[in-house]
């Protein structure tokens, strides 16, 4: 017979002293992160999420921390490493989905895109004031007929003197209605993949954004129907290196990146909610924590937590000294966004009814545990990915 007497429970995220392994630089990144979410974002988060309405002043407040631009150096961005960014993530998500989509779609995808494949002029011209939130960017390329299949989008960009015209439509695009500045993803006429930067996008004649309504998932956050009919844009305006599917594939891959990372944080606090209601909600004479069911429970969210943790923290190492492929990035996403889904379901069973409850976050967390099995590709899609690379044979085609 073990003791049976309570002691003091692990952080779920050091249980294998996994803490040790950051510099005091990243811890301290990593709990001024925290210290920001839980003063700005908690207290207020479920009535804008259940309203369907974007938290405009949170986002904006953003600014405060050390994070816009990621892991891009210059013109006023964050300079984080690998790690650094993954931990930054996992603490937004631990607070909520919404706000942390809004940072990856402006400060990943959108200034990724212009930092990886945008000339030093467009680099100077666009980043300094995205890097002070003073311009919100969005990321146009998945489309409503073309989702896992990105790589064929039907939007065209047909070059008229000094501007292309850009036709065609996109969908679940995420900040798109309060952007300054929208990337779209389309082919000209010579069947080149490229980036064109749309800068105020809700006064240009021709593009329409529709907000998207009723979705379950991400309610604080905007995604967007957009048609775009002869949109005119400057020829200065296309990303300079931006020439194939490939290159909007190396943005792609740090999202998918991010995303594990989300899936991580998004878990974690789906456990400690879960954890924290057992130890005190009693039933039966006791607390929920002291059956053996509840805490069978309680070590596979814990256990599948620590090899989540794991792997993200291996990635970042390949990420940051350049090892890390596409099958790699793939197979962290893919376990990370299911094993979310597992923990953040097996949370919402232990609180039971409450569990369904918006008040005690789980449901929250519940639903858009949803959205990332769904994007930066789908659980299935990143699955293929893996097994390409397995196999050396596409099953896509």
């Amino acid at each position: 017979m073990g003791d049976s007497h309570p002691h003091s429970p692990t952080d779920p995220l050091d249980f294998l002293r996994l803490d040790s392994r950051l510099t005091p630089e990243q811890r301290a990144l990593r709990d001024q992160v925290r210290r920001w979410t839980e003063a700005r974002v908690l207290p207020a988060i479920n009535d804008y999420w259940e309203r369907a309405e974007f938290p405009r002043e949170i986002a904006l407040a953003l600014r405060e921390l050390p994070i816009i631009g990621g892991i891009l150096q210059g013109n006023g961005c964050a300079g984080l490493d690998m790690l650094e960014l993954g931990l930054v993530v996992q603490e937004l998500a631990r607070a909520d989905g919404s706000i942390t989509t809004f940072y990856a779609v402006h400060s990943g995808l959108a200034m990724g895109s212009i930092g990886l494949l945008g000339s030093p002029q467009q680099q100077q011209r666009w980043l300094p004031h995205m890097a002070r939130l003073e311009k919100i960017g969005a990321f146009g390329l998945t489309e409503p007929e073309q989702g896992s299949d990105a790589a064929h989008v039907q939007t065209r960009a047909h070059r008229d003197g000094d501007t292309y015209r850009l036709n065609g439509a996109k969908r679940w695009i995420g900040n798109a209605a309060i952007a300054d500045l929208l990337i779209i993803w389309a082919r000209d006429e010579n069947g080149r993949f490229g980036g064109f930067v749309v800068e105020d996008p809700t006064h240009t004649p021709g593009l329409h954004i529709q907000n998207l309504s009723g979705k379950v998932t991400k309610r604080a956050v905007l995604n967007a129907h957009i048609t775009l009919t002869d949109v005119r844009v400057p020829l200065t305006n296309r990303l300079e290196h931006a020439q194939s599917f490939r290159d909007v594939a190396r943005v792609l891959a740090r999202g998918r990146y991010v995303v594990a990372w989300e899936a991580l944080g998004a878990a974690a606090a789906a456990y400690e909610i879960a954890l924290r209601y057992a130890q005190t909600r009693q039933q039966f004479g006791k607390p929920l924590a002291a059956f053996q069911l509840t805490q069978r429970k309680l070590v596979e969210m814990a256990t599948e937590l620590n090899l989540m943790q794991l792997l993200c923290l291996h990635l970042a190492e390949l990420m940051q000294s350049g090892e890390a492929n596409d099958a790699m990035i793939a197979m962290t996403k893919y376990n990370n966004a299911a094993k979310a889904r597992t923990i953040i379901s097996l949370a919402r069973e232990i609180m039971g009814g409450n569990g369904l409850l918006i008040d005690h976050h789980i449901a929250r967390l519940w639903t858009d545990a949803e959205a990332m099995y769904t994007y930066e590709g789908t659980n299935e899609i990143n699955l293929l990915i893996i097994g390409r690379e397995l196999t050396g044979l596409n099953a896509f085609v």
